[in-house]
């Protein structure tokens, strides 16, 4: 399931991501949400927030994952992704050097630095 986080910042928009994750989440919360910051800014900042009840992603979800990425490839200013889950924390830090803007891990006790993080230099 995917919580939209709503008044983050200006530039700012975050998901709250637990139990499975559906490609019906990508397309009718992530996606839209990204779709309607970007009206308002040409860059935009992301929290993903992986919280300790997150079970897994479908199959349709990593697919609109990485669709997502490459339709907003040169959108992404700053990316955060909160999460204890290993395998997702190890991916980021992988793959991170293929995206234009910032990217960086925190652990979910890092929560409110992964924030205060994304509103640095904000315009």
């Amino acid at each position: 399931m995917v919580k939209v986080i709503e008044n983050i910042g200006k530039n700012v928009v975050g998901f709250e991501l637990s139990g499975v994750v559906t490609g019906e989440d990508y397309e009718k919360k992530l996606i839209p949400s990204i779709k309607k910051k970007l009206q308002e800014s040409d860059k935009v900042r992301v929290l993903y927030h992986v919280t300790k009840d997150f079970d897994s992603y479908e199959f349709k979800a990593m697919f609109d994952d990485a669709m997502a990425g490459l339709e907003f490839f040169t959108n992404w200013e700053k990316i955060a992704v909160v999460s204890d889950v290993e395998w997702i924390v190890n991916g980021v830090k992988i793959f991170a050097f293929a995206v234009p803007g910032r990217v960086k891990t925190f652990s979910n006790a890092e929560a409110e630095e992964a924030k205060k993080w994304l509103l640095e230099d904000e315009d």
